[in-house]
């Protein structure tokens, strides 16, 4: 058992002993914190080391699934195609282009492999090329802390022209004439990306020039240029307020001017094309509609053009602008679809879909200034597609369809299913199977959901599923109030102190599918991660009962502690996600569903726990802190598992199949208990 130390916090009056809380060590060097987690590790290993060939078996037959020459669609810019591609048994991707059309010669720009020699965790952040297509603005991660590294390669002298700029965002943007680039430092604490700086190329990152500091730490910074090429865009954004502002990409050394002023509570981001803005805008309208605008008007939002009303069953998820066309990704009936309207009223249609259960996207269209527009259609059964079609002619075609070897979706079923909950609120399930699996309630079933920040959980294709399904699993997503499958009111509903709905929703599908025989109730599994991991613990510590095994992810599990230590990273960003612990109203709500703090004395489900040593979005001492209580509180011996990779972060371990050894331990895990 992990040692216990008296720790007493006092917050808002409150005093509470945290007996785990010596697990914490920001350096991460602290000999005795390393110790306790190699403990972990050695305690996972010896108890999964009976799956051992299990594990082996799932690896290989999820990376033979993969196509080992995979390539991105190749996308134009002026003279050149450019594109990606793995060569076989690699982890990382191969950067290249083409000048002409796809039969000219190769131009290697950058092998990812090679940046990654040396590096137990290595991640490519970005990769941007400057106009005159000369060079290569690059950011790395050789840690997993997502501070990054950023470089500028001379692609005609083939040689790393710039010094080392160091604790970087990922996100940069080019002038146009290429002489600057601009990229956003993080806080050395926080994490937060706070200070845009403009870099002269040539000169050393010691001259480079803040442009702008973002000092309210509730909001997060990123960086982008336009589509159109003639602005670059700096997006602050909170839980419920944003900001863009822009800077004529021509005029480099000029100042920033906000498109609108950030107002509290006023949602919006903005794409441009022409000489018109385009505004995806919550301002009336908690769905979201579309209004237009240009630069001299865009400061008073009372002159916008209304494009597209808002609506109350139809959320405006994104949008893309052309000079003729306008692209809208929507959700409606907690599906993700796609619009296309042409500016001159002669179009207004939808993308069409067979398929009961799907998801569709505008994809990566890299100019404004095309009647093609590239989108992305997957389901449960149908490998991601990425699709053009031309809006002039209403012709289109199949640029690329995902390779998996083996697979048939014919082998495979799809279904959607509405879930009346506790407070008769509908709720859609997806789920898939094979077709020779027996939805009679005896076949396993592993139910996945996340549930916060609006993030939506879509019914995409994935091939390691595959390996559950075809050894009998049925497979569900539960789209659990958090998120945005049903529009915006369907987020605000599973967040602050409404959070409990989340947890509800997810127990409730779950006792529905046990009993209308859909699947086992002894062989029922959940598994989230992140956020989703502190719903695997809010519904073990309320309905333990229901569950014979339970993955969480990185889990989000001390919340309290978190929250009310605004030097963690991220902290201050969730305030209007969570609540503001300084509020008793909030403070009791959130210590009501801490997983950490609600650990009590009962039976708890198998449970296996995984993070990483340097995760800057959850830290490594919150599942640590999670797995000791639960050691302490538990009144049976089933499996407690956890596993920290001491080279990784929030994401897990990098490369193109080092991933599927996670995956693979994972479904180890459930298929062992299973069968």
């Amino acid at each position: 058992m992990t040692q216990k130390h008296d720790h007493l916090i006092t917050i808002h009056g409150h005093t509470r002993n945290d007996p785990y809380y010596w697990l914490r060590d920001d350096t991460r060097q602290n000999p005795e914190v390393l110790d306790q987690l190699g403990d972990e590790n050695r305690h996972f290993e010896a108890t999964m080391a009976h799956t051992r060939e299990l594990q082996t078996s799932l690896y290989e037959e999820m990376t033979r699934r993969l196509d080992p020459d995979d390539s991105s669609v190749p996308y134009p810019v002026d003279d050149y195609w450019y594109y990606s591609r793995f060569e076989a048994g690699t982890e990382f991707p191969i950067h290249a282009r083409r000048k002409g059309d796809m039969d000219g010669d190769e131009e290697l720009l950058l092998n990812a492999n090679e940046r990654a020699t040396g590096h137990e965790y290595y991640a490519l952040g970005g990769i941007e090329v400057s106009d005159d297509h000369r060079f290569l603005a690059i950011a790395e991660d050789t840690v997993g802390r997502r501070k990054f590294e950023l470089r500028i390669y001379d692609i005609d002298r083939g040689v790393f022209a710039e010094v080392l700029i160091t604790g970087a965002s990922a996100a940069m943007a080019w002038s146009q004439d290429g002489h600057y680039l601009f990229y956003l430092k993080k806080h050395p604490e926080t994490l937060l990306a706070y200070q845009l700086m403009r870099h002269q190329r040539g000169t050393g990152s010691d001259l480079d020039v803040l442009v702008y500091e973002e000092t309210d730490n509730s909001f997060y910074t990123s960086l982008a240029r336009s589509r159109s090429g003639e602005y670059i865009f700096m997006f602050h954004h909170s839980t419920e307020t944003s900001e863009v502002q822009l800077l004529e990409a021509n005029k480099p050394t000029g100042t920033f001017r906000p498109f609108l002023a950030r107002e509290q509570g006023h949602d919006y981001d903005i794409d441009h094309a022409g000489a018109v803005f385009y505004i995806r805008s919550n301002w009336e309208a908690i769905n979201f509609r579309v209004m237009s605008a240009s630069l001299v008007t865009s400061t008073d939002k009372t002159r916008w053009l209304e494009i597209i009303e808002a609506r109350d069953d139809v959320l405006v998820d994104s949008i893309q602008a052309f000079d003729d066309w306008l692209v809208l990704g929507e959700r409606e009936n907690g599906l993700r679809q796609m619009r296309v309207i042409a500016h001159n009223g002669g179009m207004d249609q939808h993308i069409k879909s067979d398929e009961p259960v799907f998801a569709m996207w505008p994809g990566f269209n890299v100019t404004t200034h095309s009647n093609v527009v590239r989108y992305v259609y997957t389901s449960l059964v149908t490998p991601t597609e990425t699709r053009e079609i031309d809006l002039l002619s209403g012709d289109s075609c199949l640029l690329k369809a995902e390779k998996v070897a083996g697979y048939d979706s014919c082998n495979y079923l799809s279904q959607r299913r509405q879930v009346i909950t506790r407070d008769n609120t509908p709720v859609p399930v997806s789920l898939v199977h094979h077709r020779d699996t027996p939805i009679d309630g005896t076949a396993p079933a592993l139910i996945y959901a996340y549930g916060a920040y609006g993030y939506s959980v879509d019914p995409c294709f994935s091939s390691s599923v595959i390996s559950l399904l075809e050894r009998g699993f049925v497979y569900v997503i539960a789209h659990v109030r958090g998120g945005q499958d049903m529009g915006r009111q369907w987020y605000e509903n599973g967040k602050l102190l409404n959070k409990y709905n989340t947890f509800y929703d997810f127990i409730d599908i779950s006792l529905y599918l046990q009993r209308h025989m859909i699947i086992d109730p002894e062989r029922t599994y959940a598994m989230g991660g992140s956020a989703g991991g502190l719903l695997m613990g809010a519904i073990i510590n309320l309905a333990p009962q229901l569950y014979h095994g339970v993955i969480a992810a990185v889990p989000f599990v001390d919340i309290v502690t978190t929250m009310l230590d605004e030097s963690i990273p991220l902290t201050t960003g969730e305030f209007d996600e969570w609540g503001n612990p300084a509020e008793k109203a909030h403070y009791d709500n959130m210590l009501s569903y801490s997983p950490y703090d609600q650990v009590r004395e009962q039976d708890y489900p198998n449970l296996m726990v995984t993070t990483g040593l340097h995760d800057s979005q959850v830290q490594y001492w919150e599942p640590a802190k999670w797995v000791a209580k639960l050691r302490e509180f538990r009144t049976n011996n089933n499996i407690l598992i956890m596993y920290t990779d001491m080279d990784a972060g929030h994401g897990g371990a990098s490369g193109r199949y080092k991933r599927f050894r996670d995956i693979a331990r994972e479904y180890a895990f459930l298929l062992d208990l299973a069968f």
